[in-house]
């Protein structure tokens, strides 16, 4: 029976687009849910965080990764029952046999939720063809089968690498124009374009090494990505639960244990496959974050096999995201050398206008000693060169020709002298 603050809305339907059914007891925290179960049916569900900690067996605190209101970087943490993932527009919680999106109406998000049931419903057929999913099986059809978990995951990996990716590739296709317009001609306006996209390149540097990191920290726990093996944990609780009620099982018992698990979890019905021998136990490692862990065993044979698995899919997106964020380190390599160019020609018209200070600056001190000369003849005094009857136009001419003279020699030595001690060029 469900509490006051929650509230389920179901949408039956094969696909993303189907009618409404609502039934409601309080609006208390709800939110709406787009499930997706192992057979390709998809429901809409709107629920509080308690259903979904009920559904999922995860705490609150991982939900509050998922919380839109809040800010977390990428995250994906596996968990005891579930895996949370938080990487770019995607927020979704991944079980054994069902898909939880919780911002399925993002218009962003439409995408990868085609993608991920048509990948599903392909798993599924896969999964239906191959019942006994033996090795043999797979050798014959030429691929594995991974587990639904791992399905989904990998969708979830290939989104959110495929939108970093396309978001460097555009913003290297917008950087090197307006880079090289910049170095051609430095102007408010080229200035402010560099400005923004050096701006989207520290945050789209700052996401993607977040996800790289997120994925480097799985790769080198193994612990980390045994935690992630859903499926194998539930088959091992559901041999566990067999050899609890059956202890007197003899070999020939054994070799009779049908390879495929059928269970009901939230009315969607799941196929565990890839486990025919109960030889095949591990040691399962529980955490409630990275580095706490819980109890339960398995064994290290299982455990290598499915970290192998794990490890084989996480590895290429890694490689993936990687090649984006050298892609990104490049493009700052360009900033930055466009950057350096640019402040060497700041510089260099900068000494340009100081050199034509130093000119301008000697010109006005030789000019000022031909004021001077100006300013005496200008004055009231009465002297024998000032006297109409002695002085004439030649004598004028001849003031006016040296002291002119004389300015431009002594403009030549300062501007000489200048050179000789390297202030100007």
């Amino acid at each position: 029976m469900r509490s006051s603050e929650e509230a389920e809305v179901i949408r039956p339907g094969a696909g993303a687009g189907v009618g409404v059914g609502i039934r409601k007891k309080g609006v208390t925290g709800v939110r709406a849910w787009l499930l997706l179960d192992s057979t390709g049916d998809t429901h809409v569900i709107q629920a509080g965080k308690h259903a979904i900690m009920r559904r999922t067996g995860l705490p609150a605190r991982d939900l509050r990764i998922l919380d839109p209101l809040l800010s977390y970087p990428s995250t994906v943490l596996g968990r005891e029952r579930a895996i949370v993932i938080n990487l770019e527009h995607i927020k979704a919680i991944i079980t054994a046999n069902e898909v939880l999106l919780l911002n399925s109406r993002d218009p962003s998000v439409t995408p990868f939720v085609d993608e991920l049931h048509s990948r599903i419903v392909r798993h599924h057929s896969h999964a239906s063809k191959t019942p006994n999913h033996d090795s043999k099986d797979d050798q014959e059809d030429g691929m594995k089968i991974l587990p639904f978990e791992f399905v989904a995951l990998e969708a979830c990996l290939e989104a959110a690498c495929g939108v970093l990716d396309n978001e460097a590739k555009t913003l290297e296709q917008e950087a090197h124009p307006a880079l090289d317009k910049l170095t051609s001609k430095i102007s408010t306006l080229n200035l402010e374009r560099v400005r923004q996209i050096k701006s989207r390149l520290v945050a789209i540097t700052g996401r993607v090494q977040k996800v790289r990191d997120e994925l480097e920290h799985l790769l080198d726990d193994d612990e980390d990505m045994a935690e992630m093996s859903l499926t194998d944990k539930l088959f091992q609780h559901q041999l566990e639960e067999t050899s609890s009620t059956s202890p007197s099982i003899n070999d020939d018992e054994d070799d009779r244990i049908p390879p495929e698990i059928s269970l009901e979890a939230g009315g969607a019905t799941a196929t565990y496959e890839d486990h025919q021998n109960a030889d095949n136990s591990r040691d399962l490692i529980g955490r409630g974050s990275h580095g706490t862990r819980t109890s339960t065993t398995y064994s290290n044979v299982t455990k290598q096999l499915d970290v192998g698995e794990l490890e084989m899919l996480l590895e290429a997106y890694f490689v993936q995201i990687d090649g984006t964020l050298n892609k990104l380190s490049t493009l700052r390599e360009y900033v930055d050398d466009t950057e350096d160019y640019i402040n060497i020609m700041l510089d260099d018209k900068q000494n340009h206008l100081l050199q034509m200070g130093v000119m301008l600056t000697t010109a006005t001190l030789v000019v000022s000693a031909f004021v001077v000369v100006a300013g005496i003849f200008g004055m009231n005094i009465h002297i024998e060169l000032f006297d109409q009857n002695v002085a004439g136009m030649r004598e004028f001419l001849w003031t006016i020709g040296g002291s002119t003279a004389g300015t431009i020699f002594l403009y030549v030595v300062a501007i000489a002298w200048c050179k000789h001690k390297r202030l100007l060029e």
